[in-house]
């Protein structure tokens, strides 16, 4: 295999180091993202020859496609773990099959706002008060935490949002799981929030002296040859020390991470010479199949970091939607026409992924506006460079591999791609549920929900006898045979159903 000198000069750079890597294509779009607890070792494997003669061949097609090469270090395989499923969630890359579902990493929840809060196991993080611990790459760590707190601190198991002495009733936790009942008033709401305290505390890392305590407990029983309850001990101290490091490495990811992004934003000023530093940053993207659906996406980041909450998208209004430029100029239009009528404030920098002709056709409509003091660069998927306004984007300006400002704008125009082809994707799926429905004789709005909530897809559906159909409220018999019958010979895309 013939190797560029960008990936020759990448490979040997590789550190002997844990991390995640990611493989980009020819047009610049991440199609594998793994980790690997030496980046050195793994990613040079993929570019033997042996590996090309034996591997399957989903393998040997990801490697003739790769074009570049991207690493980040980790402290340990643990958190490359973590940094890895990250990835995937947030890119998802096309040779990906894990974490590409909804399926998350443990965390350990404990609600504050509860009279008495107990320790929950959860895989979403949702802006409800709540204190949320992690993410745990090992579910057992996260569930022999939670057990050995409980039982340490007397924390009560039971749902009821306000435990009673009803719920006491068929309870014996008191007993065999040392819960202190606060049920029966054993204990005051306000020393039992002191214990909830003390185990947030252990698990933010600052309560190391329980550990310590395990130990001696551990080796007491070992004393006393009681082997069997010194092994349970040992393990359990084994997963315990794993929760907490994993928790102390996750912790401190986040902001290593900002860290990074914010260098990336000084560079990026001095390197295109900005008048001031980009702090917050909107790029945009279109997306269509043959003008069909078109629609563009809008994403914004601070500091080099996205914010998601700031994320639109646009459904393009032009008759004529087949002219990428004319769509981005659309959409940058109608953004800051909207923040200048509203007197909102504008971004430091605007970037749009493409090349002269999407920057020519955004500084337009910026100058439309009225905008003409408002940076605006694009950036080209192919040869990843940057086209700046000071020479009426003709000339591109290639940033250094790897540098962190390129990091920046690559997260941020592959954001923007992933979101516009979403919604792109969403509305292609709505249109070919309705479509099929809607050419069915005899089938309204009311029936045609009623089917979709009955069955559930139209996929469903389509496998359904016609006495399961005709079982539906409204539906008889000779319609059934018609819906059967018309489903049958549709031609639809029945990943979209």
């Amino acid at each position: 295999m013939d190797l560029s000198d960008t990936i020759k000069q990448k490979l040997r750079e590789l550190p002997d180091k844990p991390g995640c890597y990611l493989m980009r294509d020819r047009y610049g779009h991440i199609v594998y993202v793994g980790k690997a607890a030496s980046l050195r070792k793994r990613v040079r494997s993929y570019f033997r020859q042996a590996t090309l003669w034996s591997a399957p061949p989903k393998l040997r097609s990801l490697i003739h496609s790769i074009r570049d090469l991207e690493w980040q270090v980790t402290k340990s395989e643990t958190e490359a773990i973590l940094t890895e499923g990250r990835l995937i969630k947030s890119y998802r890359p096309r040779y990906n099959t894990l974490f590409k579902d909804d399926k998350r990493f443990s965390l350990i929840r404990v609600d504050a706002n509860q009279p008495f809060p107990r320790l929950t196991m959860c895989r979403l993080e949702r802006h409800d008060g709540a204190l949320y611990f992690g993410p745990y790459a090992s579910s057992v760590a996260a569930r022999t935490a939670i057990e050995f707190l409980e039982k340490r601190f007397g924390l009560r198991k039971c749902a009821p949002r306000i435990p009673s002495e009803i719920d006491h009733r068929h309870c014996i936790d008191d007993i065999v799981r040392f819960c202190s009942a606060p049920c029966i008033g054993r204990i005051s709401p306000g020393d039992y929030r002191a214990r909830v305290d003390e185990a947030c505390a252990f698990l933010r890392g600052e309560r190391r002296d329980l550990l310590g305590e395990l130990e001696g407990r551990m080796r007491e029983a070992a004393g006393a040859m009681r082997f069997e309850k010194a092994a349970a001990i040992r393990d359990t101290l084994h997963w315990l020390k794993r929760a907490v490091k994993e928790r102390a490495k996750t912790a401190r990811g986040p902001r290593r991470e900002a860290e990074a992004a914010l260098r990336g934003v000084q560079e990026l000023k001095d390197a295109l010479g900005l008048p001031v530093l980009p702090r917050g940053i909107e790029a945009f993207d279109v997306s269509c199949i043959s003008g069909t659906l078109a629609v563009a996406s809008l994403v914004s980041a601070m500091e080099g970091l996205p914010r998601p909450d700031r994320y639109r998208r646009f459904r393009i209004r032009a008759p004529d939607a087949r002219d990428d430029t004319g769509m981005m100029a659309e959409a940058v239009r109608r953004r800051y026409a909207r923040l200048r009528k509203e007197n909102k404030s504008l971004p430091d920098l605007v970037l749009v992924d493409g090349g002269t002709g999407q920057c020519l056709a955004a500084r337009a409509a910026l100058d439309a506006l009225e905008l003409k003091d408002l940076p605006l660069i694009g950036l080209a998927k192919r040869y990843e460079e940057v086209y700046g306004q000071a020479d009426n984007f003709l000339k591109p300006v290639r940033l250094p591999d790897g540098s962190e400002a390129l990091r920046v704008l690559k997260r941020i125009r592959d954001e923007a791609h992933r979101f516009a082809l979403l919604y792109h994707r969403l509305l292609r799926a709505r249109r070919i549920r309705e479509s099929v429905l809607d050419a069915v004789p005899g089938i309204g709005d009311e029936r045609k929900r009623k089917l979709l909530r009955h069955f559930g897809s139209v996929a469903r559906l389509r496998r359904a006898t016609v006495e399961e159909i005709a079982a539906v409220s409204g539906i008889g018999r000779a319609l059934a045979e018609t819906i059967k019958g018309a489903l049958g010979g549709a031609d639809v895309d029945r990943r979209f159903c």
